[in-house]
């Protein structure tokens, strides 16, 4: 079936908060049908996410990112297939496509639990997001440290 059946990138993503060892990681990458998908628009709903997703083959449940504190999206999602072989071919001919108008990233995941959907920020959001000081529509506008830098120059009657 080529090379995509059983080669996996180590080398990618792997969740910082996961509980257990390294090789165990490994070995549930190795047979999971599961996605991370960042770089997501704000404004991307479920429904786009499966139109795109569910081409690749039969989408279990998608799991929306959320910003942990005002839960509204927060540009990622998680995305599981019945088989581990539509997951392959998700990876192989979905990830760096644009969905509304956005080049989205897929990475293997070792399996959703509940809690990952919420953002890692500080601020509730992505970390990314909080750091980023370019401007960014389908993200938000600027990064939240330069959103505060900018409402803080604003005359506090203007705001």
């Amino acid at each position: 079936m080529g090379k995509f059946s059983t080669s996996l990138d180590l080398s990618s993503y792997r969740d910082q908060h996961f509980k257990g060892t390294r090789a165990e990681q490994d070995k549930l990458l190795r047979v999971s049908s599961t996605f991370y998908v960042g770089n997501l628009s704000f404004y991307t709903t479920e429904e786009q996410i499966y139109e795109l997703f569910s081409k690749c083959g039969d989408v279990k449940r998608i799991i929306m990112g959320l910003d942990k504190y005002k839960k509204t999206p927060c540009g990622f999602c998680f995305i599981e297939y019945y088989t581990r072989a539509d997951a392959e071919n998700c990876l192989r001919y979905i990830n760096g496509t644009r969905l509304d108008d956005r080049i989205v990233r897929t990475d293997w995941d070792a399996g959703f639990i509940e809690g990952r959907q919420y953002g890692r920020g500080k601020t509730g959001g992505q970390v990314r997001d909080e750091y980023r000081t370019d401007y960014d529509a389908g993200r938000g506008g600027y990064g939240k440290l330069i959103q505060q830098k900018i409402g803080s120059e604003v005359p506090s009657f203007l705001r």
